[in-house]
């Protein structure tokens, strides 16, 4: 098992009179090299889940497991250390470093400036259709081409899980399309969990995760998905 959620409730402002439940009482099993999505509407808990499998967010009772390790019982360090080595992150904000060329950008993660490191990056911005872009800076791009730099940035490392959190929003829908197809070629060894409010990005997922007022309302196979 890759993922495993138990009794998962994680709550905002604890003792106050308006308490807030991003997650409630969540119990999921995730396995196997997928393409997961997860959808809902806002404040349904999405992104909440999504940081929760990462270990980003602990909760406030329950236990998280990736693999067969307890985020609970392991120092933060650890849990970083986990994120850096297994994990890519995409999100709907680029966070692209600005001083820095979009090729030193996708290197970042791995902190390697080899001359292989820097021939694959290459590849993976040729992939996305930015190869020509590789010295130039963040803010001589588009949204769109900022946030595929963003992707290829999360690819880098080769990460056995890819966490993408509306991952598209930038891009008009060709470009969405793309960009799904690019990253949904990484599914046969790897997992993929995307958040997004866009059913159409999600047709070719094994599964969708529907959350609503932080609880999973149901899981099912996605329309067209295999």
């Amino acid at each position: 098992m890759i993922f495993r959620m138990e009794s998962v409730n994680l709550v905002y402002d604890i003792g106050k009179e308006a308490e807030t439940y991003a997650l409630k009482d969540i119990n999921l099993s995730l396995d196997g090299d997928r393409f997961i999505g997860i959808m809902g509407p806002s404040g349904s808990g999405k992104s909440s889940l999504l940081y929760a499998l990462a270990g980003f967010k602990i909760p406030t009772s329950g236990k998280v497991y990736y693999k067969d390790i307890n985020y609970n019982k392991i120092p933060p360090s650890e849990s970083a250390d986990i994120r850096r080595r297994d994990f890519g992150f995409i999100f709907q904000r680029h966070f692209l470093i600005e001083y820095l060329t979009v090729l030193e950008n996708v290197l970042v993660p791995i902190n390697d400036d080899s001359r292989e490191a820097k021939e694959k990056a290459v590849s993976i911005l040729d992939n996305l259709g930015l190869a020509h872009f590789a010295s130039k800076k963040p803010y001589q791009l588009s949204g769109g081409q900022r946030q595929r730099v963003a992707i290829a940035r999360a690819l880098i490392g080769d990460p056995k899980v890819i966490f993408a959190d509306e991952p598209t929003a930038a891009l008009d829908s060709t470009g969405a399309v793309e960009v799904m197809k690019f990253i949904e070629s990484y599914k046969k060894d790897k997992m993929i969990i995307v958040v997004t409010h866009d059913h159409s990005i999600l047709k070719n997922a094994n599964y969708v995760i529907n959350m609503f007022d932080g609880a999973i309302a149901s899981i099912g196979k996605s329309r067209g998905g295999i």
